[in-house]
């Protein structure tokens, strides 16, 4: 007798996920920024677990903030869009390497400061209130499943 396939996993669909953007007016620590929101907020941002990207030649590492905001049960993930440290793997031999000792999340986008991730489907960054002239208007982007972020962000989570 033969085994029926419940599904293929050729044909699953990944749903998309929508992060916010944060790009500051100026240059601060992230100890201050943090404070700051978590001033203004009932949230409570503490520094987690690095995320850590392997490269060929650097593993890069990405500070992370984390706050659980009890009215919603959501979970707010900051996430430097820029790397913090990087260890050095192995010597560079080529010539036109691709690969530098700092990294960026989204390449194309290397003035945002933080990437905000929520636990929902459907994320509601409103909550979050972010000190004012302190922080341009905070811009939603989806990521598609195909996106090297989006996976980062599914393994992390």
């Amino acid at each position: 007798m033969e085994i029926q396939k419940l599904y293929d996993i050729d044909d699953i669909e990944f749903e998309d996920i929508t992060i916010g953007l944060v790009r500051l007016a100026k240059n601060i620590p992230d100890y201050e920024f943090f404070y700051k929101i978590n001033k203004n907020n009932d949230l409570t941002f503490s520094r987690i677990k690095d995320l850590i990207f392997h490269g060929s030649y650097y593993d890069y590492h990405f500070p992370r903030f984390e706050a659980y905001h009890k009215f919603t049960k959501t979970c707010f993930t900051f996430i430097s869009n820029r790397s913090s440290e990087s260890k050095q793997k192995k010597q560079q031999t080529e010539l036109f390497s691709e690969e530098e000792n700092i990294k960026f999340l989204l390449n194309n986008q290397a003035e945002v400061e933080y990437i905000l991730h929520s636990s929902e489907q459907f994320p509601d960054f409103s909550v979050i209130l972010l000190p004012e002239n302190l922080v341009f208007p905070m811009q939603e982007y989806t990521l598609s499943s195909e996106e090297e972020l989006y996976q980062i962000i599914q393994y992390y989570e």
